[in-house]
């Protein structure tokens, strides 16, 4: 079966941008992981602030929402995804820094290669001609 006369094939994604978007699924599965601990956490401690722990519940829930969006979007070479992938991607390498600075220093390393990677990966000239920006 060939594509239509403007039609973009699923089957000559370059692997650059196949390994972007399996890097945002991965984001997304940690942002989950993380919302799912915040639940558990929240129902379990006793706690003087609960709005602040439903709020940062929902904000978590939201981030993980928003990334499975953007990965989406990219996986189908929606031009318009690759914004809000490099920012995503800016996010991670914030998170990371702190992490490095309040420590644990191994996650906050881990943070930042795989957000600068996950940015390279999206910027990278076959990632770009796949999506149509060249």
């Amino acid at each position: 079966m060939t594509a239509e006369k403007g039609e973009k094939s699923v089957v000559d994604n370059p692997a650059t941008l196949v390994w972007a978007v399996r890097l945002l699924y991965l984001q997304c599965a940690g942002l989950v992981a993380l919302t799912i601990w915040l639940v558990i956490l929240t129902v379990t401690s006793k706690l003087d602030a609960v709005g602040v722990a439903v709020a940062l519940i929902v904000l978590a829930a939201l981030g993980a929402a928003s990334v499975l969006l953007v990965a989406r979007a990219l996986s189908r070479r929606a031009v318009h995804a690759r914004g809000p992938a490099i920012v995503v991607q800016l996010f991670v390498i914030a998170a990371g820094g702190f992490l490095v600075q309040v420590h644990p220093l191994w996650a906050g390393l881990v943070l930042l290669v795989w957000g600068a990677l996950a940015g390279v990966l999206v910027v990278v000239p076959p990632t770009t001609r796949a999506l149509g920006v060249d």
